[in-house]
């Protein structure tokens, strides 16, 4: 047996070093974010800023800097930042009795907060619904059906698909749920209709699906989670929130003037190769055929959602049941032996629960800002730095609706935008003061966090439709960036005119 010595010059590993190949590659944006923190940690505490306010803002730049780069996903920073929160302002003197610890059992708990917030049960039951309606097929029936109607030209089935994404976003409250039904339905009918998935049609199809929920997620409160943590904080911060109707109300009439906008640019920026689709109605039909009749837990599906969506509507007026409550006795009916239409099994395996967390941490992180006044010292630097003290109420939602815009080319999930800005957002507005309706305003400003136009990773219902490769990521973009201007623009117009009167903007 021969042996190798090794050759003069060359370093031998010492006994029980790891070779450097083996050594952890940590992404680089969770190595910044670490940066950023500590260097607020090691700042020296401004004079109006606690020792917790400056902590829970080291938290803050690392959330937002993790969340930019999508170094960690999205459930995993959720445990690192309240793990975070549990240490750094369990260390810190207590917001309340700055002569006492906060201790780690206290920061641990307000770092859990968020998991108690009744706009958690409201995610998590609506996120229950959209897997019963998936699981049923009453979604794609919905959608076929509605497609049948409006029929098969090439202007038809934008139309279609348009109006298709409006009726599951009253019904279905998950916007990655609505589109990835959508999404299979349209790329049948492409394909059934021989049309070249990399056609110009093809690409003008999948990105107004895309396109138009997000669009839609502005028009309906239970349409998005974000919606549901911007009211949360709303109900924290302000003690009260819009209802589903007030929403509504103010939401979807800009909803549907943006969706003769997506038409319209659709057609110019994409015409299609042709206007006319031989077959298309006989492949619709088939479709429906396959499908057979309705099932009885398809009936029961649609008899319980159309309940929830009269339950909503007439929050305020008919009765006083909160909208997270009477959606979890329609998710407690769906799960019942015998009468419901889905088992405790079949759910669990289907509902993304890394979701939920970040919603629920997100909102912790939004309450320790709050609590530690860590948003008013933010809300002050904002104020007097950007003078808009001297703006009337108007340009005030214009400068903070194009902050919010620009900040959301960084961002990959509304929800984490909603938490890291919104509450941040409020105690300007309440900083401000003067004649602003802060309930009003914060409204409209949640509408504009919907605002994932640009590209495909701006929301996750963007990534489905890009998965079919059926346009391009500049295609992509040069559509959002359209959808984008003509979206600001017909914000100030409703600024100007519907929401003023409605009285959105300021009390006067």
């Amino acid at each position: 047996m021969t042996t190798t010595s090794p050759s003069p010059g060359s370093a031998t590993p010492a006994a029980g070093s790891a070779p450097l190949s083996h050594l952890p590659h940590l992404p680089v944006g969770l190595l910044v974010g670490v940066a950023a923190a500590l260097a607020i940690l090691l700042m020296p505490q401004p004079e109006s800023l606690g020792p917790a306010g400056q902590r829970i803002l080291a938290v803050l730049a690392f959330a937002v800097i993790v969340w930019l780069t999508e170094a960690l996903d999205y459930a995993v920073s959720s445990v690192v930042i309240v793990a975070l929160m549990a240490f750094l302002l369990g260390t810190a003197p207590s917001p309340k009795d700055p002569a006492v610890l906060l201790g780690t059992n206290g920061a641990l708990q307000m770092g859990l907060a968020g998991f108690a917030n009744s706009a958690l049960a409201l995610v998590g039951a609506a996120l229950f619904i959209s897997v019963a309606m998936t699981a049923t097929g009453l979604d794609r029936r919905i959608a076929l059906r509605t497609l049948a109607l409006i029929g098969t030209g090439s202007r038809r089935i934008l139309i279609g698909a348009i109006v298709v994404t409006i009726l599951l976003s009253f019904i279905v409250p998950s916007a990655t749920a609505r589109t990835a039904c959508v999404v299979p339905i349209m790329a049948g009918i492409i394909s059934a209709f021989g049309v070249d998935k990399r056609s110009v049609f093809a690409a003008s199809v999948m990105m107004m699906i895309a396109q138009a929920t997000s669009v839609w997620n502005v028009g309906i409160q239970t349409s998005a989670a974000q919606n549901l943590l911007t009211v949360g904080f709303m109900r924290q911060m302000l003690g009260d929130s819009p209802s589903w109707m007030d929403w509504l109300v103010a939401g979807a009439p800009w909803a549907v003037a943006m969706s003769f906008a997506l038409y319209f640019l659709a057609r110019w920026l994409f015409p299609p190769e042709t206007e006319r689709i031989e077959g298309g109605r006989e492949a619709m039909k088939q479709a429906l055929a396959t499908l057979g009749p309705m099932t009885g837990k398809e009936w029961r599906v649609l008899l319980i959602s159309l309940a929830l969506l009269g339950f909503w509507s007439t929050e305020k007026t008919l009765h006083p049941y909160d909208t997270a409550s009477t959606t979890l006795v329609g998710l407690a009916i769906m799960l019942l032996p015998g009468i419901g239409v889905m088992s405790w099994k079949e759910v669990q395996a289907k509902v993304p629960w890394g979701t939920l967390v970040v919603f629920g941490v997100g909102i912790s992180l939004g309450s320790a800002l709050l609590q530690t006044k860590a948003a008013v010292w933010l809300a002050d630097i904002a104020v007097a730095s950007l003078h808009l003290e001297t703006l009337s109420p108007f340009w005030i939602f214009a400068a903070l609706s194009a902050f919010l815009i620009a900040i959301h080319l960084g961002f990959a999930s509304a929800t984490a935008l909603t938490s890291a800005m919104i509450p941040i957002l409020i105690a300007v507005l309440q900083r401000l003061g003067g004649d602003i309706n802060v309930m009003g305003m914060t409204m409209l400003l949640g509408f504009v966090v919907s605002f994932g136009f640009i590209l495909p990773v701006n929301a996750p219902q963007n990534m489905v439709c890009l998965g079919t490769e059926t346009f391009t990521s500049r295609q992509f973009t040069r559509f959002g960036l359209w959808i984008s201007a003509v979206g600001y623009g017909m914000l100030l117009l409703f600024g100007a005119t519907w929401w003023s009167f409605l009285g959105l903007l300021s009390t006067r």
